[in-house]
């Protein structure tokens, strides 16, 4: 649970403190303080430091030298160290006061709430820690913005919990119900199609994946559609929902791989979220969301290496690796995407392990055909510190994917094997198109600074400050 956030005028006494500053001399400390030894202190190479007297206090002084996006990860990461100390002390209400000329009061609140997250539900003893109360003195923050932000935060953190969740409780089926209530919450239309629907449509690479399943798939389209939208074509956002992965029959190794793959429907939670934290917010543009749910297992009637599909455009194809699966539903998706005329499509999937070689969980992995829109979306990456790497989709990625028998193979060669994936995916596209492999990012090991261990909620906050700038 999110705390109050209320913005003060005035900065209030013997309260737990964060103070932004830019420079030593623009800060008025209270005469508890000794300002010899915090200047002193401030003086050394550090970005904060800890006073405990009267109150706690935590001081984190911005870089100056530095570009803004650096700047403002500084402070979120200051934030998530503040976070840590007020959680140690039990402390549950506090103050941010803002002394920087170019604020960083924001950029530190949101570090601290992303840092407020826990997943404890399975858990007998609870993470009872929580703060309760955020009072922020600083004239370049405003009541709205304050709101915008509870509202990225609080869609991070659905996020969150979806990819957390165990295929115990999470099948596709629930993850459409959850999606349902998201939708019900902020103000956006979700409709769910079931198997019959999925069937009567030839969803040929949806029903692939699913034959080994003892669960039914579902295919969910969420659509935001203010009455003052600036777009008449949607935005569409496609988020791979494969709720658990085996590998099927071409099985996964256990350790390090199959059991966290409860994280390989990543792509369709972020693309909820986000539509969420747009709900929510008001933003006034048409989206659509796509998230095809299924699991991946191996059973007697699982799909198996040597079959041919026929796709939902009609492609038939080869399967040569059942563990190659993301693809097929995203294939579906995409293809089925044109029915809504958009203007871009922005694709989400935990869709191939060399992704993560490639940047490891410090970026996700982009390509696609709209340069003018990646650029963007790298811009809005850097703001945000949610980074991104280009690959390639060169013409001659597209050779191993050819097929003695079929229209193409599902799987292609080792080597550029991210690229060759996302050129796989480009073959359903006639659209503008980017395609985001989220694979080493979506699930982290241990916590890094704001974000924890587990599901990461990486991208929302990408897409969100990429689409609520978009025309």
């Amino acid at each position: 649970m999110l705390p109050q956030i209320e913005k003060i005028s005035a900065q209030k006494q013997h309260i737990s403190t964060a103070v932004l500053f830019q420079s030593f001399d623009s800060l008025s400390l209270s005469p508890e303080i000794d300002s010899g030894y915090l200047k002193e202190k401030l003086s050394e190479e550090t970005e904060w430091t800890i006073y405990k007297q009267p109150a706690v206090y935590f001081f984190h002084k911005a870089a100056e030298d530095e570009e803004l996006c650096n700047r403002a990860e500084a402070a979120r990461q200051a934030g998530s160290k503040f976070f840590d100390v007020l959680k140690s002390e039990k402390i549950t209400t506090l103050q941010i006061v803002g002394n920087s000329e170019n604020s960083a009061t924001l950029s530190f609140l949101e570090g601290m709430l992303l840092s407020g997250y826990s997943f404890s539900k399975y858990k007998k003893e609870k993470d009872g820690f929580a703060l309760s109360h955020i009072f922020v003195v600083d004239q370049q923050v405003s009541d709205q913005q304050i709101v915008e932000l509870k509202n990225v935060v609080d869609s991070v953190f659905r996020a969150r919990d979806l990819v957390n969740e165990p295929l115990s409780f999470l099948t596709a089926t629930r993850f459409s119900e959850e999606m349902e209530k998201l939708g019900n919450e902020a103000g956006f239309t979700v409709e769910v199609f079931n198997k019959k629907k999925i069937e009567a449509l030839r969803m040929g690479g949806l029903l692939a994946v699913n034959k080994g399943s003892i669960d039914p798939p579902t295919f969910s389209i969420l659509e935001w559609n203010p009455e003052n939208a600036v777009n008449d074509k949607p935005v569409v956002l496609v988020g791979k929902g494969v709720v658990f992965d085996t590998g099927g029959l071409s099985l996964k190794p256990t350790a390090k791989s199959m059991d966290y793959m409860k994280c390989d429907m990543a792509g369709g939670a972020v693309v909820a979220a986000t539509i969420y934290a747009l709900a929510k917010n008001k933003t006034p543009l048409r989206v659509v969301g796509l998230v095809p749910a299924t699991d991946n297992r191996p059973d007697g009637n699982a799909y198996v290496p040597g079959d041919v599909i026929t796709m939902f455009d009609g492609t038939t194809v080869e399967i040569r690796n059942t563990d190659a699966e993301g693809r097929l539903l995203l294939a579906d998706a995409l293809s089925y995407a044109k029915r809504f005329d958009p203007m871009l499509v922005i694709d989400l999937a935990t869709l191939t392990g060399s992704a993560e070689i490639i940047t490891g969980s410090q970026a996700l992995v982009a390509m696609g055909t709209s340069p003018e829109n990646l650029q963007k979306l790298k811009n809005a990456g850097e703001e945000v510190y949610e980074r991104m790497v280009e690959v390639p989709l060169w013409k001659e990625f597209a050779k191993s994917l050819k097929s003695d028998i079929a229209d193409l193979n599902n799987l292609g060669v080792r080597e550029a094997q991210t690229s060759i994936a996302g050129k796989f995916l480009e073959h359903f596209t006639d659209y503008p198109w980017l395609h985001l492999d989220i694979a080493g990012v979506a699930f982290y090991h241990e916590k890094d600074f704001y974000r924890p261990a587990g599901g990461t909620g990486f991208g929302i906050r990408l897409l969100y400050h990429f689409l609520k700038k978009f025309n």
